[in-house]
């Protein structure tokens, strides 16, 4: 079986007028008392996931999502609602808007897809992961998909 290629190998290159959009999902491990919070931020032009984390919705994972993304997007306008933990983000280049506006549709979009094709990401499922490990795992091969599949796209 061959392995998947980094992130980063899937993304294609940033351009000035880009812009980002940030969010999180819920989901758990083993029961619902282990939440995990997937927190990702894609570009809108490309659509593809451009960096992604999952841990709880402080900011310090928050500032592990940014630190994730390629130095050449973190230039880039981006936006985000109007939770607490995303004061951790620059505020230079950073938005906090409300979901009405249509800032984080195709974020929203997304997740619909993920929760959708991934079980585990659903609010009421039978299906969840017995482990970080593979709870990371089977995310990091649908976001590696989705972004090869945009990558395709002309």
């Amino acid at each position: 079986m061959a392995s998947l290629p980094p992130l980063r190998a899937t993304l294609l290159p940033a351009q000035p007028d880009d812009l980002l959009e940030i969010d999180e999902a819920w989901s758990f491990v083993r029961t619902r008392r282990n939440k995990r919070w997937l927190w990702t931020v894609m570009c809108r032009r490309t659509r593809q996931i451009v960096a992604f984390v999952i841990g709880d919705r402080s900011q310090q994972s928050c500032r592990r999502l940014w630190a994730k993304v390629p130095f050449t997007y973190r230039r880039c306008l981006s936006y985000s609602d109007f939770w607490n933990a995303y004061q951790a983000l620059p505020k230079e280049n950073h938005c906090a808007v409300g979901k009405e506006s249509g800032e984080l549709s195709h974020m929203q979009r997304w997740y619909c897809t993920l929760r959708q094709r991934q079980a585990r990401y659903v609010r009421k499922t039978l299906s969840f992961s017995k482990s970080d490990a593979y709870h990371h795992m089977v995310t990091n091969w649908f976001i590696i998909d989705h972004n090869l599949a945009m990558y395709s796209l002309p």
